[in-house]
């Protein structure tokens, strides 16, 4: 049941890595059998780890409240590159960008204890020790003589099992007080022989947010000899309680001379204590080896949605591994008994749907929203539903909401094309009403001073105007990032939404509102520059502002002119039009994507050409794969007459995922870049995000099947084959769906739902289907 990854990656190494996945569409005998194996045994939790990808290895459940994993120091938790464990921590986001969670840092320990800052009682571990698989990890701690520590999970609880050599000192630490981002208090509380409770108060991402506060309690599988707490650097033995705003902590202790496990069971609850005991006792029950067992069927019933045939050993386990990491979040914010802790900082209760949180919504509308809405409509519903708990009970819409607070991480309007999308999916049956007020509200006002949330920063200005200004030197008025500091971007996230807004508008019946969001979607022209031929941000006076060379241009968040210059998904026909017709706008993405050299070395150019470090967004005047403006930019070449030029890019960029440490390219963004390597790798991807549009390309597989939720998709199935597909034959040649001949370059969810099989023919060389200007997908109007 368990991939002991490491030390098979060590024995081909990086460079074969790569080779391996530029060869992994072409077929072979052995490789591309069908035979019965379990999927889970191809997902290898440790890619992402290293170079920023910001990933965890430890153990969780499909959306699970909790993610039990180890912390090595990084600043977001795990570095492959690390050698000493701090702990293991309950909290775990897959791939953001600045330190999140990390709360309550377990670690087993022997002998006195004598140090509270886990950096310094941090425990040595060998790669060559240590292994994962979903819902499962285990390493070997060379430190304290010798520890085995396991982990599994439950959606609420974390089952540790500790292996400890022969001695009267076995410690366990639980460290309330330090994690990866600022702790303000905690409390610890040894409640008896066998069971530690601590409350933890915390805040942050990236800047300081409101706070949250996390419950905790632990409950031991035997009593244990001692106990203590500490305060400080002060640690104090029989202590039963401690209460801090700096280190903070509990040891218990065992004697391990005749039996040497101990096994502990963690459970959260953002609620209230009650809420944690109620956890544990709902899902705290059962061996760690029965617990163990259910995660892995729990991640085998996922996987199972999307069965590949073809393609190499190591082209599958770099997408089992990415559609793993895309189902790890939103979590679960509710407690066994339904009661969440709303925006409001209130307690509610969900009745009828289970409660989510943690919206990286910048990231997640453009890829892992629509995955979700495709594998798991049940529960991306619920998670919509969530959405606008939120707005009923704070007031507003989220922007990127970790917990039960609003960070205000990002810019633009990403909660609008999340919502369309699930309403355009059909996920919102009785609550396209409700949802639609709170969008108009969203997009047409300004959250108030006194609510946390910012909403659309700007829009004041770019309801008067036409664009968000930038203006340099902004001061924040509240924590997060500003619509001011990237107005350019801003607005042409603003226009998207208002697109995807008017499309929903049009099909309730608010007629009115429908012209008046489609002509705002429209906003993106007020930017373009007809000096330059590319967007630039304007001031407050509508001047436009900074350097000409779009290059450097200003006013674009995590990006420049050239890589938001694709991000009009609503009018692409229109933005074309503006740079000078399909001839010139091929010739920029040509130059954009760096086609001729790719051409000719397709992995090298992702690597030498497109990438530079994991955080080089700005200063580029090219194709940046690892970061969200540019993930569909690829697709762009649908709607220019050259779909052929898609696939080859598509299928370069495939190959920064590989199956390694580093193989992730850039931050996950829980499940983002994830979900674009899986959607991209069986050929259909939400070209226009916030609605339901699906371009087309060719997949890396000879044949993928889809398992879908008959209740949206009656058929239960839907298949994607291009029998004989390779490196080298992977232009289409022609398209079928359900027998048919089909020459247009994108599909939409009605079209899914009614049809069973879209068979793509390949090729070795471009040919003319999808080239007709009626083949592209349409504008919204």
């Amino acid at each position: 049941m368990r991939w002991t990854g490491p030390a098979r990656l060590r024995t081909y190494g990086v460079a074969a890595a790569f080779a391996a996945l530029l060869l992994s569409a072409v077929p072979s005998p052995v490789q591309a059998a069908d035979r019965p194996e379990p999927l889970t045994d191809l997902v290898n939790p440790f890619i992402g780890t290293q170079n920023e990808g910001n990933t965890y290895p430890g153990a969780a459940v499909p959306f699970g409240m909790l993610q039990l994993s180890p912390d090595t120091g990084h600043s977001t938790g795990y570095d492959y590159a690390d050698s000493h464990i701090r702990g293991f921590s309950a909290i775990h986001l897959s791939g953001v960008g600045c330190g999140l969670g990390g709360d309550l840092p377990v670690l087993p320990t022997t002998g006195e204890v004598t140090e509270t800052d886990y950096a310094k009682y941090a425990a040595e571990f060998s790669h060559d020790n240590e292994q994962a698989s979903p819902g499962y990890y285990k390493v070997k701690l060379t430190s304290y003589g010798g520890i085995t520590a396991e982990l599994t999970a439950t959606a609420r609880t974390g089952r540790q099992r500790y292996t400890f050599p022969a001695t009267d000192h076995a410690n366990v630490l639980l460290n309330a007080g330090q994690s990866l981002h600022r702790t303000l208090s905690t409390t610890v509380e040894v409640l008896d022989a066998r069971t530690v409770r601590t409350t933890i108060t915390g805040s942050g991402f990236c800047q300081d947010t409101k706070p949250y506060t996390l419950y905790t309690i632990t409950r031991f599988n035997r009593p244990f000899a001692s106990y203590g707490t500490w305060n400080g650097s002060q640690v104090t033995q029989g202590s039963a309680s401690s209460t801090s705003t700096g280190r903070n902590g509990a040891y218990v202790r065992f004697d391990t001379t005749h039996n040497q496990v101990v096994e502990a069971t963690t459970a959260i609850s953002y609620v209230d204590a009650a809420g944690a005991a109620g956890n544990l006792r709902a899902e705290g029950g059962g061996s760690f080896r029965h617990t163990a067992e259910a995660a892995r069927r729990a991640w085998e019933k996922r996987l199972e949605a999307v069965q590949v045939h073809g393609g190499s050993t190591t082209l599958r386990r770099t997408f089992y591994s990415s559609l793993y990491r895309s189902f790890l979040a939103p979590n679960i914010g509710s407690d066994a008994d339904g009661r969440y802790t709303g925006w409001d900082q209130k307690k509610h209760r969900a009745t009828g749907f289970t409660y989510y949180q943690n919206w990286s919504l910048w990231d997640t509308y453009r890829t892992q929203a629509q995955l979700l809405s495709l594998l798991a409509p049940a529960e991306a519903r619920d998670m919509a539903l969530s959405v606008l708990r939120i707005d009923a009970e704070s007031g507003w819409l989220p922007k990127w909401g970790y917990g039960t607070v609003e960070t205000n991480i990002m810019t633009g309007d990403p909660v609008t094309p999340y919502l369309t999308n699930a309403y355009q999916q059909g996920l919102l049956g009785g609550h396209e009403e409700e949802a639609y007020r709170a969008l108009k509200k969203n997009a047409d006002g300004v959250p108030p001073a006194d609510s946390p949330a910012v909403g659309r920063e700007a829009n004041a200005q770019y309801l008067a105007s036409g664009f968000a200004p930038y203006i340099e030197g902004w001061q924040h008025r509240k924590p997060g990032d500003s619509d001011f500091d990237h107005g350019a971007s801003a607005t042409l996230e603003y226009a998207l939404a208002d697109a995807m807004l008017g499309q929903m508008a049009g099909d309730l019946g608010h007629t009115a509102d429908a012209k008046r969001y489609a002509a705002r979607a429209q906003n993106y022209r007020r930017i373009f520059d007809t000096s330059t031929g590319f967007f630039r941000a304007r001031d407050a006076n509508g001047a436009f502002t900074g350097p000409a060379e779009p290059a450097q241009s200003v006013g674009f968040h995590e990006g420049t002119a050239w890589q938001y210059q694709w991000l009009v998904p609503q009018d692409l026909p229109g933005m074309v039009s503006l740079i000078g017709g399909n001839d010139a706008a091929n010739a920029r993405l040509d130059s954009f994507f760096a086609y001729d050299r790719l051409l000719a070395d397709p992995a090298g150019t992702a690597r030498t050409v497109w990438v530079n470090g994991p955080y080089d967004y700005y200063n580029a005047d090219k194709y940046n794969p690892q970061n969200e403006p540019d993930l569909i930019a690829p697709y762009s070449y649908l709607s220019t007459g050259r779909p052929w030029q898609t696939t080859d890019v598509v299928h370069a960029a495939l190959t920064l995922f590989t199956d390694t440490p580093t193989g992730m390219t850039g931050n996950d963004d829980l499940g983002t870049m994830s979900s674009w390597m899986v959607l991209s790798a069986i050929g259909i991807f939400p070209v226009q995000p916030g609605t339901d549009t699906w371009g087309l390309s060719t997949p890396v597989f000879d044949q993928v099947d889809l398992t879908l939720d008959r209740r949206w998709y009656p058929h239960g199935r839907f298949t994607v084959s291009a029998p004989g597909t390779s490196d080298t034959d992977r232009y289409v040649q022609s398209v079928r769906l359900d027998g048919a001949a089909y020459d247009k370059t994108y599909l939409t969810t009605a079209g899914i739902r009614r049809s069973r099989d879209l068979t793509l023919t390949t090729g070795s060389a471009p040919s003319g289907w999808g080239t007709a200007p009626s083949a592209a997908p349409p504008a919204l109007h």
